[in-house]
């Protein structure tokens, strides 16, 4: 693992391009509705009950990790939290993603999820979150 020597973030590769921590959790919550941190909070207690996570807030999202980067809070809206996962496949059959893209430049397909109710986190975004952390594993 490498250490960044200004931010102290770990990576697995070393001299990682990345955001040298301009920004903190705080920053990204502050503002928010009760009910956007509380599904952030409930998104957060899942992904403890998957695995040993760590947040690492960056400039314009909020990455999950293990051993490396593996799920990505990109917008805490309103009412609702949105997650990309990135897979090495598309995922077509499910009921849990709004959206499906290819990452340009790369052979991963971000996976969208849209979280508006603590249910939401049902069976299948289960599998497809313990998928996403074996992968940072």
């Amino acid at each position: 693992m490498w250490i960044c020597p200004l931010c102290s973030q770990e990576f697995v590769n070393t001299n990682q391009v990345h955001s040298c921590r301009d920004k903190e959790l705080a920053d990204f919550l502050n503002g928010k509705s009760q009910h956007t941190i509380e599904l952030f909070d409930h998104l957060v207690n899942e992904y403890k009950q998957i695995g040993d996570v760590r947040l690492h807030p960056a400039k314009s999202m909020i990455s999950f990790a293990a051993r490396k980067r593996f799920a990505y809070i990109i917008q805490l809206g309103k009412n609702f939290v949105d997650v990309v996962f990135p897979f090495k496949q598309a995922y077509e059959d499910n009921l849990c993603f709004n959206k499906i893209k290819p990452v340009p430049g790369s052979d991963d397909y971000n996976h969208h999820f849209r979280m508006y109710f603590k249910e939401d986190i049902n069976d299948e975004v289960r599998m497809y979150m313990k998928m996403a952390y074996e992968i940072g594993c």
